[in-house]
């Protein structure tokens, strides 16, 4: 019978393409606005490292003032001190650690021909690699040893090998950068993270470094700082080493914990971390550590911004006015048939085969619309990537979810949409149609 209804459906459209026309469209822009706000909202909000994102754990302590909070309400600070920072990497109480921190650098390169450029840096430990899932091209990272001895080692990004050793193989080769030489020991290859979470402070959705380098060159180059930096009170002192040694945070901290005993034990290990700096007269608040996993640390950070699903709620009000229309050009439509529909009430029809029928006919025409949505859709997230870059690439493609997605919205949209029209011709009275005929 569904066939049946669905030939019925067919040449009911083609019998009426205009109007049906019409409400496609209807259902294809309210569709394509959803699917281009959704997608990128769905994107945003993506587990990036599924295979262990419940295993990693971002690091937070309370060193904040006695008088306020770092953050409210009564969160702790969303960075490290530089103190804190380097003891808790001394003390390798995680199966892996790495404390970080942005900067950047001029790379200078040996070629006459390739002008020297600025680099963005990651300051991190070794562990950082193998933790968060690094795919290199070239080599590997650096050995946690190379981070003690304060080696000049260097891991660099695939574009940056290609704009300064011209992508062949560099492991082993030298590189300048912020007028130091660095010896590169591994090239990564394509690496984007969606989002970037290991750093949110600088921008979950930055592209990731062009060279990373051990935590310990900020110290010994004193390297600038990147991202955010903040200060419950002054520097005790003159100078880069004590701004170095204040209460100023500017440094993330990432652990991987395989078990939640793992968990347990590493939160005991920072309690009694803040006591112990406690009895040294710093950590003035009461306890407030966290241990955050990679999906609570985005949604605690808000990693989808608050404008963005906004405009994605303005797009479902705009699918709903879409509907309304669509309201309309049914009643409109099936207004002119019920002539059609008393006579087949009077042989012998139930009020339940006709509404079946004007229910195929609709999600007929919202499957259509869907497919028209679709096509919208792609050209609207191309739109914003053209707007907004290259890197948005990643956030600005339909996945298989989101095509099923669209459908799923399109059928179910135009069904709710066709139920009233269907319902009102399906109780117009036989005998006071046939009358008129």
């Amino acid at each position: 019978m569904f066939y049946y209804y669905l030939k019925l459906a067919s040449k009911s459209i083609k019998r009426t393409p205009w109007l049906s026309g019409l409400m496609m469209l209807a259902i294809a822009l309210g569709i394509g606005a959803c699917m281009t706000t959704i997608t990128v909202n769905y994107l945003m909000s993506a587990n990036p490292i599924p295979e262990k994102s419940d295993q990693l754990y971002y690091v937070q302590l309370d060193s904040w003032s006695p008088h306020f909070a770092a953050r409210e309400p009564n969160e702790p600070p969303d960075q490290l001190t530089w103190t804190d920072a380097t003891n808790l990497m001394q003390a390798q109480q995680a199966f892996r650690q790495s404390a970080m921190a942005s900067s950047g650098g001029v790379v200078q390169p040996d070629n006459p021909d390739v002008k020297p450029f600025m680099a963005s840096l990651r300051l991190n430990f070794a562990d950082f690699f193998p933790m968060f899932n690094a795919p290199f091209l070239y080599g590997s990272g650096w050995q946690y040893s190379d981070d003690v001895a304060r080696k000049q080692v260097a891991v660099i990004s695939k574009e940056t090998n290609d704009r300064v050793f011209s992508g062949e193989n560099s492991v082993g080769k030298s590189i300048t950068i912020a007028g130091e030489m660095f010896t590169v020991v591994g090239v990564l290859d394509e690496w984007v993270l969606v989002p970037r979470f290991y750093d949110v402070t600088t921008g979950a959705f930055s592209e990731t470094e062009d060279v990373f380098i051990p935590f310990y060159m900020k110290q010994v180059m004193q390297l600038s700082n990147g991202g955010n930096t903040n200060c419950w009170k002054s520097p005790e002192g003159e100078g880069f080493e004590a701004f170095l040694m204040s209460e100023c945070i500017n440094y993330q901290m990432w652990v991987e914990l395989p078990t939640d005993a793992d968990r347990d034990a590493y939160m005991t290990f920072l309690n009694a971390y803040v006591d112990e700096q406690k009895a040294l007269g710093r950590f003035p608040r009461p306890h407030n550590n966290r241990l955050s996993d990679v999906m609570t640390w985005m949604e605690t950070e808000e990693v989808v911004a608050d404008d963005a699903q906004i405009m994605m709620y303005m797009a479902f009000l705009f699918l709903f006015v879409c509907i309304l229309n669509t309201v309309g050009l049914l009643l409109s439509k099936f207004a002119t048939r019920n002539g059609d529909v008393a006579l087949r009430r009077a042989i012998g029809a139930t009020k339940g085969a006709i509404f079946a029928q004007y229910i195929t006919e609709t999600a007929l025409i919202g499957l259509i619309g869907g497919v028209l949505g679709l096509a919208l859709a792609s050209l609207g997230l191309q739109a914003i990537e053209s707007l907004y870059g290259d890197f948005i690439s990643e956030l600005v493609h339909l996945d298989a979810t989101m095509v099923v997605l669209s459908f799923g919205i399109a059928i179910t949209a135009s069904v709710l949409a066709g139920c009233y029209p269907a319902w009102r011709v399906c109780s117009i009275p036989p005998a006071s149609q046939l009358k008129t005929q």
